[in-house]
C-alpha cells in the first residue's frame, strides 16, 4: 500500500491524529512523536481487521499541501 496521510492536531494537553482514507482510525499521544507511533500502530491494526473481514483496502486519495497566505 502507498503511504497514507495522517492529520495531527493539537488538543488540550496532547495531540490527536486521524487518517482521512481510513474513517474511524484515530490515535492520541502526549507528543507528536508519540501520536505518530500510535497512529502507525492503529493503521496496521485497522488494515489487519479489514483484511480479516474481507473488506477491500481503500485507495489512497487524500493529499496535503501548504499554501502561502502572502500576497
Amino acid at each position: 500500500m502507498e503511504q497514507l496521510l495522517i492529520v495531527i492536531e493539537p488538543a488540550e494537553g496532547n495531540y490527536s491524529a486521524y487518517c482521512p482514507d481510513l474513517p474511524g482510525c484515530i490515535a492520541t499521544g502526549k507528543t507528536i512523536a508519540e501520536v505518530k507511533q500510535r497512529m502507525s500502530e492503529a493503521i496496521k491494526i485497522h488494515l489487519e481487521g479489514m483484511r480479516e473481514d474481507n473488506i477491500p483496502l481503500p485507495a489512497v486519495k487524500s493529499q496535503a499541501e501548504y499554501i502561502s497566505l502572502e500576497g
